[in-house]
């Protein structure tokens, strides 16, 4: 049997800050055994001290099925600004070296526990996991109208299911009904409207309303091909590209234009793409190829 300092010391096994340095192996590596929290805080931020601790017991009551690794912004700002970390307290779950899922702000006890067991016992029923995963990989394919139908029968049986929500008010993005997918969104919980899913189908709504606001692609084709220095039209391009998912086109024209000049209007380019990564998700082919691109650039 355990003595209570070697019971204290498994637990504090299970909790660990990291460097930028050691990233790779305290959270990539370590994802591909169990899940693997990252606690992005500062010592200046307030509910980052808030939310630590219950972090910790929630980690350590959890007895090794997920791992919490802290990682201070203030001290190794490179990973997070990689990862497109604009505020915090911010929490990201690595699983099989991808991120996972997320969420941010000081989230109370019970919300913290209910995401850890969602991410360590998979708590969606079979059958609603397979409905789930259906209109998802419909969404994916370019079939709105098809994963709306799903994300609508996973509603009928629990109008609280917040990823069907977003998965829901994507769906109307992509047919171009947007006050529709405003107000799908507005149906979220206040506590759960920083989860992963919600903030991608909020910034897909937000990308989607910037782009109704650019000229037509063609034109902003042959702008750019006329000056490659006008900016302005890349940008706009990007966005105009995005609309018609046409992502890793979109990718390549910010890229571009954080090649030529990093601090064109504020930075403004690199902004934009951490709100695409947003939008199509984490583990998203051009959110992966894009993340990887913009390091090679951002910590040449």
């Amino acid at each position: 049997m355990l003595q209570p300092a070697q019971t204290a010391a498994a637990a504090d096994a299970f909790v660990k800050d990291t460097t930028t340095q050691a990233f790779v192996k305290d959270v990539i590596e370590d994802s591909k055994h169990q899940p693997v929290l990252v606690d992005f805080w500062a010592p200046w931020c307030g509910p980052c001290k808030q939310l630590t601790p219950v972090l910790e017991k929630a980690v350590k009551a959890a007895k090794g099925k997920v791992k919490l690794v802290k990682m201070n912004i203030d001290e190794h700002p490179a990973i997070p600004g990689q990862l497109g970390i604009q505020s915090i307290p911010a929490v990201i779950a690595f699983v099989n070296g991808q991120p996972a899922d997320g969420f941010m702000g000081a989230l109370p006890e019970s919300q913290v526990m209910a995401f850890l067991e969602r991410l360590t016992k998979d708590r969606i029923g079979g059958e609603a996991q397979d409905l789930l995963k259906a209109a998802d990989a419909a969404l994916a394919e370019g079939d709105p109208a098809g994963a709306a139908d799903l994300y609508a029968q996973l509603l009928a049986d629990d109008s609280g299911n917040v990823h069907a929500l977003a998965g829901l008010a994507r769906c109307y993005v992509g047919t171009g009904a947007l006050d529709q997918a405003r107000q799908t969104l507005a149906m979220v919980p206040e506590a759960k409207r920083n989860e992963s899913s919600v903030a991608a189908a909020r910034a897909a709504l937000e990308l989607a309303e910037q782009a109704k606001t650019v000229g037509p692609l063609a034109e902003l084709e042959q702008k750019v091909a006329a000056n490659p220095l006008d900016h302005q039209a890349r940008f706009d391009l990007a966005l105009a590209l995005n609309a018609k998912d046409r992502r890793m086109d979109a990718l390549e024209q910010l890229i571009a234009i954080v090649k030529r000049d990093r601090k064109w209007n504020d930075d403004g380019a690199r902004k934009q793409l951490v709100q695409f990564f947003d939008a199509w998700g984490a583990t998203d082919q051009a959110t992966v190829e894009g993340r990887k691109r913009l390091s090679s650039i951002l910590f040449a």
